[in-house]
């Protein structure tokens, strides 16, 4: 299979790369450490339709291929993976769902403000006592009238502490969840609505990722998004999608990894000759370069795929999971400094990182 870029994606590379470096490299350590969310920086990505990339042109948005969707995630991400995974979540779980199974009226409202970046979007699946097993979730929305009485407790939300439209997952019949599991729009400002705490997430807390909390929270029933027990099905189209996209930030870290690597290896002398010439470490160093290419081929095979229909279920266990190699010898170095240095170290953000909710 031929993954040669069209000069169109090259085209889209070179702006997301461009941009990357001259928007975000000088401030994103800066960021990391106050636990700010760029808002200077998100004005600029508006006009550039990176929050659009999954909307339809017809709603403002850039209606972008899924390997240019990956080129420019995995561009932002290898220079700040907190606005990699800001635009990755935006556009795969929240514009992409909203794109597919919303309503004309719904699409018109909320879509042109998603796509040009003036409204942050946020997918609230994940509760303290539902992760994977997404049929345990315990938030409800009872029906009274026009609207839904909404009660739920979602735990880390990306994005959540700056999401203006959300994306929640209830059930509308809490005696059967499954027949009941539903998807609804809510907007941030609603009578009961609460954005918790903040994470402190390593190497991202320039993205708030929060829990948020509804306490009878009415919703017009016009924001049910499907129809009524739809949520599982909406759930899983945003996914899937979305693995693509955390896929792609796991290659721009990586790349960054290994980028930062070889610039080391070149420059610390011992034994009076660059790291680099000594075999040992060239061995460590082409095995990370092996398994980055491997992962971008793999990545870009899925983005091909969804293009053509189909999903890679492959792809759930390979990307994030590509850091063994080449991140992992990385981290061990980045350790022993942190060590010295009396840092916190936390779990590697891509290994548990599947997709957020």
């Amino acid at each position: 299979m031929d993954f040669t870029l069209s000069i169109q994606q090259k085209q889209i590379r070179r702006m997301a790369r461009q941009f990357a470096k001259a928007e975000l490299a000088l401030i994103a350590k800066e960021i990391d450490e106050e636990a700010r969310f760029p808002w200077e920086v998100v004005e600029k990505m508006g006009p550039l339709n990176f929050f659009g990339m999954q909307a339809p042109r017809k709603y403002g948005g850039a209606e972008m291929d899924s390997i240019s969707y990956c080129l420019v995630i995995e561009e932002i991400s290898g220079v700040c993976a907190a606005m990699g995974l800001t635009i990755a979540v935006h556009n795969s779980v929240v514009v992409y769902p909203l794109s597919q199974f919303g309503n004309e009226e719904q699409k018109a409202t909320y879509l042109p403000s998603l796509a040009a970046g003036e409204k942050i979007g946020a997918f609230c699946l994940t509760e303290p006592n539902a992760g994977s097993d997404a049929m345990a979730i315990e938030s409800t929305a009872v029906r009274e009238g026009d609207s839904y009485i909404v009660n739920a407790n979602k735990i880390f939300v990306t994005n959540g502490g700056v999401a203006d439209t959300l994306i929640l997952f209830v059930s509308v019949n809490p005696d059967d969840v499954k027949k009941g599991f539903s998807a609804i729009l809510v907007e941030r400002g609603t009578p009961g609505f609460e954005v918790g705490l903040l994470e402190n997430s390593c190497g991202v807390r320039a993205n708030p990722v929060s829990s948020i909390v509804l306490t009878d929270c009415r919703v017009p029933k016009a924001n049910l998004l499907g129809r009524e027990g739809d949520g599982f099905k909406i759930a899983m189209a945003g996914l899937d999608t979305g693995r693509i996209g955390i896929a792609a930030q796991a290659m721009g870290i990586s790349q960054a990894a290994l980028d930062a690597s070889l610039k080391y290896a070149k420059e610390r002398i011992q034994f009076r000759v660059p790291l680099a010439r000594h075999q040992a470490i060239q061995m460590m160093l082409a095995d990370m370069g092996t398994m980055v290419e491997a992962s971008r081929l793999l990545t870009l095979q899925a983005a091909h795929i969804r293009d053509q229909g189909g999903n890679s279920p492959g792809l759930q266990q390979w990307p994030s999971s590509l850091q063994p190699a080449p991140l992992q010898k990385c981290h061990r170095w980045v350790y022993k400094s942190m060590e010295v240095m009396d840092i916190p170290k936390t779990t590697r953000l891509s290994d548990i990182f599947e997709m957020p909710g």
